[in-house]
Parts: C-alpha cells; sequence; structure tokens
C-alpha cells in the first residue's frame, strides 16, 4: 500500500505509548493502530491477560513492537509503578493514552452504595489522574509529550439509564483534560480527550441489554452503533503534534451524530 501524505504525518518511528485498557475494544484497536505506524507500545490489561497477549502478538505479526504490562489503576501506587515499569524499560513516555475504565454496573443512584460509587469514580477518574501525575513528570523532562484521555456522550448526556455514576465520573475526566492542557501548556505537553458514543465493545456487552442498546441506538442520526477501529483516528490525531501541535485541552466527540454541541 502506497502511504498518503496523511499516513506519512502520522508516523510514531521511536516513540513510546503506554495505552491504558488496552486489552480489548476501543484500547485495543488504539494500541494495534500506534503499533502499526512504529511506536514501541504498552499495552496495559487488569485481568484479560489473554486479550492483551493477543494485541500484542498482532502488533507483532504487522511487523510492529509491543510489551504487556498488567496493573489494577483504580490503585493510584499501581499507577504509579505503571509507568515507573516503562520509563525504567524504555527510558520516557511520548504519548498516553487513558483509556482504562468501566460502567461496573446500571443502577439507580439511590441504590449506589458509597463502597460502588467510589469503584465507578476510581476506575474511571483516578486512574487518570494517578496515570497522569506520575507521567507529566517524565514529559517535562522531555520537554515533549501528549497524553489523550478516553471520555465518553455520558460527560455531556449525563448518561442512558443507571449510569448517572459513571456519566459523572467521565465529565471529571473532561473537566480534568481542559485544566491539565492549561497547567502544561507552556512545557510542550499537550492534553485532549476523545468521547466515543456508543461503539460495539465489551463494555456493552457487559452493562446494556439488546433493549436498551437499541433504543440507544435508535437516536443516533448515522442509524447504528459506531465500531472501535472508527475512534481510533481522533486518537491519532491528537497525539500527533504534526497533525494537532496546535490543539490542546479539546474534547473530540465520536459519536455518529449523536451529540453535535
Amino acid at each position: 500500500m502506497v502511504a498518503t501524505n496523511g499516513d506519512q504525518m502520522l508516523d510514531f518511528a521511536d516513540q513510546v505509548v503506554l495505552v491504558t485498557g488496552a486489552s480489548s475494544g476501543i484500547g485495543a484497536a488504539v494500541a494495534q493502530a500506534f503499533g502499526s505506524r512504529g511506536a514501541q507500545v504498552v499495552v496495559h490489561y487488569n485481568r484479560n491477560r489473554d486479550g492483551a497477549e493477543g494485541v500484542v502478538g498482532a502488533i507483532a505479526e504487522g511487523g510492529g513492537r509491543a510489551t504487556s504490562a498488567t496493573a489494577d489503576l483504580s490503585n493510584p501506587a499501581a499507577a504509579a509503578d505503571l509507568v515507573d515499569g516503562v520509563v525504567s524499560r524504555y527510558g520516557r513516555i511520548d504519548v498516553l493514552v487513558n483509556n482504562a475504565g468501566d460502567l461496573v454496573r446500571r443502577r439507580a443512584v439511590a441504590d449506589v452504595s458509597d463502597e460502588e460509587f467510589h469503584r465507578i469514580m476510581d476506575l474511571n477518574m483516578t486512574s487518570v489522574f494517578a496515570m497522569s501525575r506520575r507521567t507529566v513528570p517524565v514529559m517535562q523532562r522531555q520537554g515533549s509529550g501528549s497524553i489523550v484521555n478516553v471520555t465518553s456522550v455520558a460527560a455531556r448526556t449525563g448518561g442512558a439509564g443507571g449510569s448517572v455514576v459513571y456519566a459523572t465520573s467521565k465529565g471529571a475526566v473532561s473537566t480534568f483534560t481542559r485544566g491539565l492542557a492549561k497547567e502544561l501548556a507552556t512545557d510542550g505537553i499537550r492534553v485532549n480527550a476523545v468521547a466515543p458514543g456508543i461503539i460495539t465493545t465489551p463494555f456493552h456487552d457487559r452493562h446494556t441489554a439488546d433493549e436498551q442498546m437499541h433504543t440507544m441506538v435508535s437516536g443516533i442520526p448515522m442509524g447504528r452503533a459506531g465500531r472501535p477501529e472508527e475512534c481510533v483516528g481522533a486518537v491519532l490525531f491528537l497525539a500527533c503534534p504534526a497533525m494537532s501541535g496546535y490543539v490542546t485541552g479539546q474534547v473530540l466527540e465520536v459519536n455518529g451524530g449523536q451529540l453535535t454541541p
């Protein structure tokens, strides 16, 4: 295949890219895309080791380089250890994609326990904070870097049934993205986010019944759910200084027209 100018600009050769929650879904698609464009990819997972090793294998099969690493990112200490391990092995982190997260369970607010509330917030927001806090000094020493957070259309809509706490956590991720971007703008570090809409991933297999999924998709102008691969271009664009060097503090919506802010 002959590379287009856009393909040539989306070149991550010799860059170290850490993608959290990359054993399936959007994270897996993103990790493979970086691997196909020359990056040394670190595929993070929590429990799904087989999925992560499958992603590593797919990257290697395509001629790329990847390793896997495990951590429970709801624990800030584990996040710090993950970042330190990557830096110890590769010496730098050029791109951090904070993709890990989960809805945990659909419940009405009145039925959400304190433990469940904190679990959702830790998985979706604390993980982004902890990973960023540890990675920012690394990028500051380098004088460059890009952080791409994965938030959600729920951050703006309040979420579908039984997902208020999840939507709240993702709203916090979007706000954190904007604030951190301002804080790091003079350090050569850009911080942006991608907000997927309804994407066919194991996330919805776990948490969304067929009837609810049908109702949600019926409100999308394009008439269908998205695919994980359809989120990849937005992440690559935001991670690549040649494509988005003057873009920071932005949340890029990928939702088939479901939300047009």
